[in-house]
């Protein structure tokens, strides 16, 4: 592997608990480094940290012991970096497409950032390109359908150009086919961008089929069981993928991993 943008090293985090002498530990013992331009799937029951790596990243919590570092830097404010996708749909329902992709400058600019010598409008139409939504511009959410909404806070999270996406389980909510069409645009504006991409999901077939590596986690505390590099050839297409026998081979040796572990943890 190539120098690491990200490291995590014997990263254990416990959350407090208001009047316990002790607290919960989501997780331990937990290293690995991310490449550049990688893409990572984190796979594991609920409640085995999954999303709370994805926060300690981002700089939104720090670690109770371990080191997290980006670029070589430990991770001790706000990661500017990196783009975060979570599951849960944030569009503003006032907004058009257009306004929801651009309110992070209306942000940046009320906090005293605003990029100078920026186009704002071309940025959001470019982006808007990107995710295939030209024509839904000046649609309100309600307008458009799950798959649409989607790729607006796809769009959002691309605008500012970070250089790595945490995805926590962005399509989670989908029905299976239209989860299908997220994760092939997902590979497709992946290959445009080439951004660092680390995606949390529960679903073991989404892993394999967009991953260059799935990390297996145990049940809380979290701790990384396995780790299986998804030698799939690319340009991958979400769909036939799943028939080949490498796919097959690849589900059964994850599966067996990942079986043991369903059912012994509650969300955190």
């Amino acid at each position: 592997m190539s120098e690491p943008l990200i490291e995590l090293a014997d990263v254990k985090h416990v959350f407090a608990a208001r009047g316990a002498a002790s607290g919960t530990t989501a997780l331990e013992n937990i290293s690995f480094a991310v490449a550049p331009r990688e893409f990572v799937a984190l796979v594991g029951p609920s409640g085995c940290g999954k999303s709370t790596i994805l926060n300690m990243i981002s700089g939104l919590l720090r670690p109770s012991f371990g080191r997290i570092a980006y670029a070589g830097a430990p991770v001790d404010a706000i990661n500017s970096r990196v783009g975060y996708m979570t599951q849960k749909d944030t569009l503003l329902p006032w907004r058009t497409t257009r306004d929801n992709i651009g309110i992070a400058f209306e942000l940046a600019s009320r906090r005293g950032r605003k990029r100078q010598g920026v186009n704002v409008a071309a940025l959001i139409s470019e982006q808007i390109k990107l995710v295939g939504l030209e024509g839904f511009e000046n649609h309100f959410p309600a307008q458009l359908s799950g798959g649409m909404r989607k790729r607006v806070l796809l769009a959002r999270t691309l605008i500012y150009e970070p250089e790595t996406l945490l995805m926590d389980e962005p399509f989670g909510a989908l029905d299976a086919q239209l989860k299908l069409v997220m994760q092939s645009e997902l590979l497709r504006i992946w290959a445009a961008t080439r951004n660092t991409v680390i995606f949390v999901t529960h679903d073991l077939g989404e892993a394999i089929a967009l991953a260059d590596r799935v990390l297996i986690f145990s049940g809380r505390p979290g701790r990384i069981k396995a780790v299986q590099e998804i030698d799939l050839p690319r340009p991958r297409d979400v769909f036939s993928i799943r028939f080949t026998p490498r796919y097959a081979e690849l589900y059964e040796n994850l599966w067996g991993l990942l079986q043991s572990e369903v059912g012994k943890s509650d969300n955190v």
